[in-house]
């Protein structure tokens, strides 16, 4: 049977304000890149509280990523189709991707310290993927540009890791240097975010009725 725990605004938007302070001390993140659609939301509210006074708000990137499918099951969800429930895929698949044939967006990501924001950290596959293709496309930018400056810098912020053996891997050097952050450490359930939810009314009573409710 699935194990499923369920996330509100609320608690999304605690987690958030909660992961600010180091984000701000360990790394100063000066472009964020949301992988979709799970770090949308993550990403903005974040926003908010990296703002410092006098300066600008951090821009929002955005990328598309998908590793999940929909497969047939017997343990239907509030959260989605009834009948169905999402698994792990195997493939990372490009929905949407940075627009490299334009000069400013390039020079937006070189030299830059870029934070990757997603909603949870669960095979570290998508990750995986997302640094390994941002890296390769920065350094393609920086020869263009011509750039030997300061390197570009990513870290990943994530609401939930999910305490389980990763397929993915991310570099050492990041893992090394706190340029990895999950708000939450989690065992491995199923977590339902609140926009991913047909009921929002319902999903809210399904959080606060769970034994982790504040928690999670």
């Amino acid at each position: 049977m699935v194990v499923k725990e369920y996330v509100t605004y609320n608690q999304v938007h605690k987690l958030c304000q909660e992961a600010a302070p180091r984000i701000l001390e360990d790394f100063q993140p000066q472009l964020m890149i949301a992988i979709g659609g799970g770090g949308y939301v993550p990403a903005r509210i974040l926003r908010s509280f990296l703002k410092q006074p006098g300066s600008p708000n951090i821009p929002i990137q955005a990328i598309g990523l998908s590793l999940y499918e929909q497969l047939p099951s017997t343990h239907p969800s509030s959260s989605s189709t009834p009948g169905e429930v999402e698994q792990p895929g195997t493939k990372v698949t490009r929905t949407q991707w940075l627009d490299l044939t334009s000069l400013g967006e390039m020079e937006n990501l070189v030299g830059k310290r870029i934070l990757i924001v997603d909603e949870v950290d669960d095979t570290r596959t998508t990750l995986e993927y997302a640094v390994k293709e941002l890296e390769k496309d920065v350094e393609i930018a920086r020869k263009k540009l011509g750039y030997e400056g300061e390197p570009t810098k990513f870290s990943i912020f994530v609401l939930h890791n999910k305490n389980k053996e990763k397929k993915g891997r991310l570099p050492e050097d990041m893992l090394d240097e706190n340029r990895y952050l999950a708000a939450r450490t989690v065992e491995d359930v199923w977590i339902c975010y609140p926009w991913e939810a047909a009921d929002i009314d319902e999903h809210d009573e399904m959080a606060r009725k769970q034994p982790t409710a504040g928690n999670i």
